[in-house]
Order: C-alpha cells, then sequence, then structure tokens
C-alpha cells in the first residue's frame, strides 16, 4: 500500500542550531503520527516544514506520490494546517469567523449555524472573539476540521486550552478523519486514546535525530 505522506532525510537548522536531521518517516492511510519532544526542540518547525510553510535544509516531502512544490495548488487542497495559536480575528464574532475561514479555505456550502452548535459555541456567535475565552477562541479554530476535505491534517497543540468535553469531541473528530483514510500528524502535551499499528510516534531531541517507533 503507497504511503499518504512520506519525508526523507529532513534536516532543519534555525539561528544556526540543529533541531534535527535525516528525520524520516511515511503514513498510510488511517494512520495519525504523535511528534513529540522538549519545548524548543523543534516540533513546530517540523510541522510546519510538512505544511510547506517553511523549507527545510535538505531533506524531501511527498503526499500520494508528488513532490511538494511540485503542485502547490494540490497540496493546498489535500492539506490543512492549524498553528498553536487560534488564528482567529479578535474583531469578528464567531460567526463571522466561521464565515470568513471558510471563505478562505474554497468552501462554499458550510452550515455556521450547525458547525457552531456542533463545537459548542451555539449562543456565543454573536460575541466578538476577543471577548471570548482561549478555549472557546480555540473551538472557532478547530471548526474547520468538521468541513475539511483534505487528506492530511497538520495540527499544532489542538487540545490546547480545551475543557474535557472539547477533548473528548476533539478525539470523536479524528477518529472519523482516520476512518475515512484520513492522516493525521500533530503535536500534544494531551494523550492520545490510539494504540497500536494506527498511532505512530516520533520524538525530537534538540541536534539529535527524530526516532521513529510504534
Amino acid at each position: 500500500m503507497s504511503a499518504v505522506i512520506e519525508a526523507k532525510q529532513l534536516t532543519s537548522v534555525r539561528a544556526e542550531r540543529l533541531l534535527f536531521s535525516e528525520l524520516s518517516f511515511q503514513l498510510h492511510a488511517g494512520e495519525i503520527l504523535h511528534v513529540e519532544g522538549p519545548n524548543g526542540a523543534g516540533k513546530s518547525t517540523l510541522l510546519r516544514i510538512i505544511a510547506g510553510l517553511l523549507e527545510p535544509l535538505a531533506g524531501s516531502i511527498h503526499l500520494f506520490g508528488q513532490p511538494q512544490w511540485g503542485d502547490p495548488e494540490y497540496w493546498r487542497r489535500q492539506l490543512l494546517f492549524i498553528g498553536h495559536k487560534p488564528a482567529v480575528k479578535a474583531e469578528l464574532s464567531a460567526l463571522e469567523n466561521l464565515h470568513f475561514q471558510a471563505t478562505l479555505d474554497g468552501v462554499t456550502n458550510v452550515d455556521a449555524w450547525a458547525l457552531l452548535e456542533t463545537v459548542g459555541l451555539l449562543g456565543l456567535e454573536d460575541i466578538p472573539a476577543q471577548q471570548l475565552s482561549a478555549g472557546q477562541q480555540r473551538r472557532i479554530a478547530l471548526a474547520r476540521l468538521w468541513y475539511s476535505q483534505a487528506s492530511l491534517w497538520i495540527l499544532d497543540e489542538p487540545f490546547t486550552a480545551l475543557d474535557t468535553y472539547g477533548i473528548q469531541l476533539l478525539h470523536e473528530r479524528f477518529q472519523h478523519h482516520l476512518q475515512q483514510d484520513g492522516v493525521i500528524i500533530l503535536t500534544s502535551h494531551q494523550p492520545l486514546t490510539w494504540s497500536g499499528d494506527r498511532l505512530k510516534k516520533i520524538r525530537i531531541e534538540s541536534q539529535d535525530e527524530g526516532e521513529l517507533h510504534e
């Protein structure tokens, strides 16, 4: 079975410091990769490299066999990246933020009201995001997962600021994506509920090579 995403010999240097070198992995349909490591080791950098937001010093990445820089539009359709910060517009309401996000993602058929209910924001739709809690702002950002058609999700600390219900909701959404042959790469201090062949892990130690294991 062909890999959904394959990274070969990735090396990254930031501010003249080696973050990781010769890091390789591949993921198949229905697999989730948990990137582990101490703060500052390069976890977020790795995710941004995979998402095409940063360039590695060396190495290559292929998605469904397509090189990362070969067809940018294809990669944009197949990949969803949500960073560590909520990345919502503070002056816009929750409802306005959902419409804005969907427009940027090129999605025109989003039922924003149903989405607000799904992520637990119904009743808060008219409140500016800057007046919402950190967890509520995180839910606005994560709402993209409920309409995304991308095969590969790249998520940097998606559980940050979420309460118990929000964490459970996100796990359920992840499970559905994996069952639909999607792939997830994430960083998280939150324990993950998967085990066995579906869950892969890679640990990054500054100035050391990452090691992939199950």
